[in-house]
C-alpha cells in the first residue's frame, strides 16, 4: 500500500499539470468561458472552476467584461491578466544588444537598443546588459508589478540547464556563464538560449505558426541559424546543441566560415556572403547603382542596399539574391526531407528579401523535396522580423510558466 505521503505529492502533481495545461490553452485562445476550458482540456468542470480561482487569485488570468454567448447560466468569460507580471526579453546580437519590457499578455511596454560590437569584449558587453536590465527592473518597480523571469537570446550554442554559453563564433566568445552573471544581479528565474530556438519560440506563441506544431525557422543574420519545433517543443538534441543547420557543410572547399570549417550552408546564403559576393561583382567593373549607393567604397555596402538595388532592378544586386534563393531552396529541400515539417518560416535578413526571395525559393525547395514531403510544405515570412529573437526571449519566461510541469 503506498503511503499518504506518496499520494499527496501525487495529488499535488497531478494539479500542478492541470494547472499547466489550462494556462497553455490561453497561449493560443483570446478569451475564454469556463465551460470552454472544460471541454477544451478535458478536464473535469469542477476542477477547472476550482483552479481557474486559484490562478485568478495570483493575477495570471482575469474576468473580462463580456459574457459568454451561450444558453444556459451566463458567465464572465476569461483571459491571461496583462498584470499578472512582466517578463524581461534579452538579444545579445553581433552589433547590438536589445532589452523588451513586456506584461504577461506580451504587450511591450519599454524598449532599450544599444549598438557593441565583438570587439568590445565579453566582460563589457554583458556589463551593457546588466546595465539595461537593471534600468528594466526599475521601470517593473515603477509599475508596481514584478518580474517573471528574463530570457536571454544569443548566437551560439547554449548549454541551456546552466545558462552557459558554449560557443559564439561570430561573437568570439566561450564558455560564458550568462546565467550565473545575470543570477548574481537579479532574483528571478533566468533562461538563456540560441538566438534561433529563441525566435522559433517567439514565432510559435505569437506571431506565424501559432497553432503549428511542426515547424523550422531560418534565421539570417551575420550567419544562419535555424529553430526546430517538434511536436510543438524545442527540438535540442542530446546535449542541447541540434539546429546549427547554417553549419551544414555544402563544399569541403568553399569559403572559410566564422565557424573555421569551409564551405558551410551560412557562407552561400547568409548576409555578409551576400555582400562579398556583390563587392567581387563590382570590383570587376560590371556596371551597378550599387557603385553610386557606396560613393565609391565598396566595403560599406549591406545586405540592405542589396535588397533596395535589386527592388529597383540593378542585376548585379538581382543575380546575387537569385544564388541565394538557390541554395536557400537547396538546404531548405534537405531539412525537409529530414524533419518532415509543414511549416519553414524564414526571419532575420532573409525576412527582409522575400519578396524578392520567396518564390525561388520555393520552386527550388520543391525542386528538390521527395514528393510525399512536399504535398503540405509552406515556405513563410516570419510575422516579427527582426523582433523574432526578442519575442523569442519573451516566450522563454512564459512558456515555463505556461508549459506542462516536469515530473517531481
Amino acid at each position: 500500500m503506498r503511503s499518504s505521503k506518496h499520494n499527496t505529492a501525487d495529488q499535488a502533481w497531478v494539479r500542478k499539470m492541470n494547472r499547466a495545461i489550462i494556462l497553455e490553452v490561453f497561449r493560443t485562445h483570446i478569451t475564454l468561458s469556463r465551460a470552454r476550458l472544460a471541454s477544451e482540456t478535458g478536464l473535469n468542470p469542477s476542477t477547472v472552476s476550482s483552479i481557474v480561482g486559484e490562478i485568478i487569485e495570483e493575477n495570471l488570468i482575469r474576468e473580462t467584461d463580456l459574457i459568454q454567448a451561450s444558453t444556459g447560466r451566463p458567465g464572465r468569460l476569461l483571459e491571461l491578466n496583462p498584470e499578472g507580471g512582466c517578463a524581461l526579453g534579452v538579444e545579445i546580437n553581433v552589433d547590438y544588444i536589445e532589452l523588451v519590457v513586456t506584461d504577461f499578455a506580451a504587450n511591450i511596454l519599454w524598449r532599450q537598443r544599444q549598438d557593441s560590437t565583438p570587439e568590445a569584449g565579453q566582460q563589457m558587453i554583458m556589463s551593457q546588459v546588466v546595465d539595461l536590465a537593471k534600468q528594466a527592473s526599475a521601470f517593473v518597480q515603477e509599475r508596481n508589478s514584478r518580474v517573471l523571469g528574463i530570457g536571454v537570446g544569443v548566437p551560439g550554442l547554449v548549454d541551456v540547464t546552466n545558462g552557459l554559453l558554449r560557443l559564439a563564433p561570430n561573437l568570439q566568445w566561450t564558455n560564458v556563464p550568462i546565467g550565473d552573471i545575470l543570477a548574481g544581479y537579479f532574483d528571478c528565474p533566468i533562461y538563456v538560449e540560441n538566438e534561433a530556438n529563441a525566435a522559433a519560440l517567439g514565432e510559435y506563441y505569437f506571431g506565424a505558426v501559432r497553432n503549428v506544431k511542426n515547424f523550422i525557422y531560418l534565421s539570417a543574420g551575420v550567419g544562419l541559424g535555424s529553430g526546430i519545433v517538434m511536436g510543438g517543443k524545442l527540438f535540442r538534441g542530446m546535449f542541447g546543441y541540434a539546429g546549427e543547420a547554417g553549419h551544414m557543410t555544402l563544399d569541403v572547399n568553399g569559403e572559410l566560415c566564422g565557424c573555421g570549417k569551409r564551405g558551410c550552408w551560412e557562407t552561400f546564403v547568409g548576409p555578409r556572403a551576400v555582400e562579398q559576393r556583390v563587392r567581387k561583382s563590382l570590383a570587376g567593373g560590371t556596371a551597378s547603382i550599387l557603385h553610386d549607393m557606396a560613393k565609391g567604397e565598396l566595403e560599406k555596402i549591406v545586405f540592405e542596399d542589396v535588397i533596395q538595388a535589386a527592388q529597383a532592378g540593378d542585376q548585379i544586386a538581382i543575380d546575387a539574391l537569385g544564388e541565394v534563393a538557390f541554395y536557400l531552396g537547396v538546404g531548405i529541400a534537405n531539412l525537409v526531407n529530414l524533419f518532415n515539417v509543414e511549416v519553414i518560416v524564414l526571419g532575420g535578413a532573409l525576412n527582409n528579401a522575400s519578396s524578392l526571395l520567396l518564390k525561388d525559393v520555393e520552386r527550388i525547395a520543391l525542386e528538390n523535396t521527395l514528393v510525399p514531403g512536399r504535398e503540405h510544405l509552406r515556405i513563410i515570412p516570419s510575422a516579427h522580423g527582426s523582433d523574432a529573437c526578442i519575442m523569442g526571449s519573451i516566450a522563454l519566461v512564459l512558456d515555463d510558466i505556461l508549459r506542462e510541469p516536469a515530473l517531481i
